[in-house]
């Protein structure tokens, strides 16, 4: 039965929350006007727990990271993934993202060789080559969407590097269906949309038509490779050569599909909002910047950085990091308790939604001082090691952290590295700037900028 039907315990002793706006939906019309803010207000004035109804569903923000750490990691066998993710089969199907229990295990354990040391090396050479490229053909002083740059960017790195595949042609196709599906996405998670998903509406008919879009290109791939037969050595070949070893099971079309779909859609999205967020950062913060180009001039000399260059950028990582500390792509994450679950005083009822925010946590002063403050020298060892583990998590924690952590450090301080060197990105003046917040935190009007070149170019 769908979860949003089912009739569900209300707890008798409820942390502090939101009064309900109307009887029925609870505070879900103002929850949807600005997710991410509703959060942060609810923290802020009930606490490290507190509780709202979202229409017919019970859900519990949780705050401290300790409490977080416990639903992640110590308690994770006590969770499903929530709401998101479950109507977020209906793009994905049963991929990484989506999939549960012995089924994610397996499939989780076929794809982690695609991320291991040795791989990162390799892709670092693509990611680098990418971004030069990408840099080459901009203009001094050209006005550009730097969104729309950096998705470009970063869904060449992911075709070339997982897929060995060039998907530059199809770059505007995908990034339309892409946001074509995240305006829609709303729709899927209100109650009854099961229900909706079903009609023969214009949002419905949207939808669709963009993930046949999606499913085209992926299902292309697919053939392309079968049909050559050759082990190019990257994800793909992997997933069409795999046999597990407990059946010895090869995957079927549909679930190499929906395992590369996730990868390509998590593997470029997350990491275009990121460094998108990271220009507008360094644009807003001149002295930053400054430092940050010292250190790239001084350690790289002007040539195109490697993977050995990471550990000797810290400070260009520390921008990084920041930035994903104040617009964090994955801005909630969820989990649905499959018990009774307590949490100090209070008892979580079987099937409630827990809510546990990186927006929301990467801004508590309590672990960040000046916590809207854009400052990479928190990220000094020093500072690093005086905060909670999870007061920082924007790839999530415990079985289900983001597979590809490492893939989007590694290629995010690379492309900084690489485009720095040559460049300078400042925002257009009157730009408006707000978030748009969907399955990821991306910047709802673009980021309109223009670029100024720099004496210190890459060779």
């Amino acid at each position: 039965m769908n979860h949003t039907m089912e009739a569900l315990t209300i707890p008798s002793v409820r942390p502090p929350g939101p009064k309900n706006v109307r009887p029925w939906f609870g505070v879900l019309p103002h929850f949807r006007k600005d997710p991410s803010g509703y959060l942060l207000s609810m923290a802020r004035e009930h606490g490290d727990l507190a509780y709202m109804r979202l229409g017919p569903q019970h859900a519990f923000v949780v705050s401290h990271p300790d409490a977080i750490r416990d639903i992640l990691v110590t308690n994770q066998s006590n969770f499903t993934k929530s709401r998101m993710l479950e109507r977020a089969k209906v793009l994905l199907g049963d991929g990484l993202l989506t999939s549960e229990g012995e089924f994610h295990t397996r499939q989780r354990r076929l794809v982690q060789p695609a991320f291991h040391r040795d791989r990162l090396v390799r892709y670092s050479k693509d990611m680098v080559e990418c971004a030069a490229r990408a840099g080459k053909t901009w203009l001094a002083g050209a006005e550009m969407d730097m969104h729309r740059e950096m998705t470009r960017l970063t869904l060449a790195i992911v075709g070339r590097t997982l897929f060995s595949a060039d998907v530059s042609s199809e770059a505007d196709e995908i990034g339309r269906a892409m946001t074509q599906i995240f305006e829609l996405f709303d729709t899927l998670l209100l109650p009854f949309s099961d229900w909706i998903q079903k009609l023969p509406i214009p949002p419905v008919r949207r939808f669709e038509k963009a993930r046949d879009q999606l499913d085209r290109i992926v299902y292309g791939l697919i053939a392309e490779r079968r049909a050559s037969g050759q082990d190019a050595g990257d994800l793909l070949s992997m997933l069409l050569l795999a046999q597990d070893e407990d059946d010895q099971g090869h995957m079927t079309d549909k679930q190499v599909r929906d395992e590369a779909l996730t990868l390509l859609i998590a593997g470029h999205e997350t990491t275009a909002n990121a460094l998108t967020w990271t220009w507008y950062l360094l644009s807003q913060n001149p002295e930053v910047e400054a430092r940050m180009h010292a250190e790239l001039d001084h350690v790289l000399g002007g040539r195109l950085p490697g993977f050995e260059d990471l550990p000797r950028l810290p400070y260009t990582a520390g921008v990084f990091s920041e930035s994903l500390r104040l617009f964090p792509p994955a801005w909630a994450i969820g989990r649905r308790a499959r018990a009774e679950y307590a949490i100090g005083e209070y008892t979580i009822p079987a099937k409630s939604i827990l809510l546990m925010s990186p927006w929301v946590v990467h801004r508590d002063p309590r672990w960040w001082p000046e916590p809207e403050r854009f400052n990479p020298d928190r990220w000094r060892p020093e500072e690093s090691e005086k905060r909670p583990k999870f007061a920082y998590f924007p790839f999530g924690g415990g079985a289900r952290v983001c597979i590809g952590e490492r893939f989007a450090w590694a290629e995010g301080v690379l492309v900084l590295a690489t485009l720095a060197q040559g460049w300078k990105m400042r925002l257009v003046l009157g730009h408006p700037m707000a978030t748009r917040v969907v399955i990821t935190l991306r910047p709802k009007h673009g980021m309109k900028m223009t670029w100024e070149p720099r004496e210190a170019a890459p060779r």
